[in-house]
């Protein structure tokens, strides 16, 4: 199984093949006590925005890990991203639903606090909340080593979603809607590439009418994917698969 770790201080300019890098703190620990790294082996290692390096372990202490650099590579930042735009949900439903789509691929995650969301982020949950989420992102992004580390935005609210909708592709995932998500076209036009595309999901009660028509008001559109009923922490990461597939991604 190939090993990937992160180090958001590391930098192209500094990691040309042949070089030696080094990365200590939690993920140099992490490495050698739980993932039993030893000199010899060969890792990946990234910054979570763009840059990856593949190379050979030369020292490993629970301290420092050192990698010697045979391959070099940086992405470039995707275009159009897609956000999830998760809403808080009872459980670890909104958990799943942001590991899930991380792994998928997905380029942003904001928690959203719906009308009908039972769980609730007030006060130090709030903070606390978003270093949870942005911990599960950043884990489920190790694990399916991408060189992109999504960003996990601030709460929002319905009011400040829909502010969103202008000057973004909304897309409402809603199982009264009368176009499917597979139907609609993504990324034919140019003006598509330079629009995040935010892809909304309700809690375990659905978007309440209310919020649909301040949403849609403001510009976002209804969309389904199909003729059943998804739960929340699977609705967002099975629309990701279709707008993967539509982008080209996969």
């Amino acid at each position: 199984m190939a090993h990937f770790f992160l180090d958001e201080t590391l930098t192209a300019e500094l990691c040309p093949p042949g070089a030696t890098v080094r990365i200590g703190g939690s993920e140099a620990k992490h490495a050698v006590t739980v993932s039993r790294i030893r000199p010899g082996e060969e890792l990946f290692l990234g910054n979570g925005a763009g840059l990856m390096l593949h190379g050979v372990v030369v020292d490993a202490s629970p301290a420092e890990l050192s990698l010697q650099v045979t391959t070099r590579t940086v992405t470039p930042a995707p275009a159009p991203r897609i956000v999830l735009v998760q809403a808080l949900a009872k459980g670890d439903r909104d958990e799943m639903a942001v590991q899930a789509a991380t792994e998928l691929g997905v380029d942003g995650v904001t928690p959203w606090t719906a009308a009908r969301s039972i769980s609730r982020w007030e006060g130090a949950k709030i903070a606390k909340g978003r270093e949870r989420w942005s911990s599960i992102v950043r884990e489920a992004s190790k694990q399916s080593i991408r060189p992109w580390l999504p960003a996990v935005s601030d709460l929002v609210s319905t009011k400040q979603l829909a502010k969103l909708a202008g000057s973004t592709r909304m897309l409402l995932l809603e199982p009264s809607a009368v176009e499917r998500l597979t139907e609609i076209s993504i990324g034919e036009n140019s003006s598509d590439a330079e629009r995040d595309i935010l892809l909304v999901v309700g809690p375990e009660g659905g978007i309440a009418p209310s919020e649909l028509e301040m949403l849609e008001a403001a510009g976002a559109q209804r969309v389904k994917l199909g003729d059943t009923v998804l739960r929340t922490s699977t609705a967002g990461p099975a629309a990701l698969a279709i707008l993967n597939a539509k982008l080209g991604r996969w």
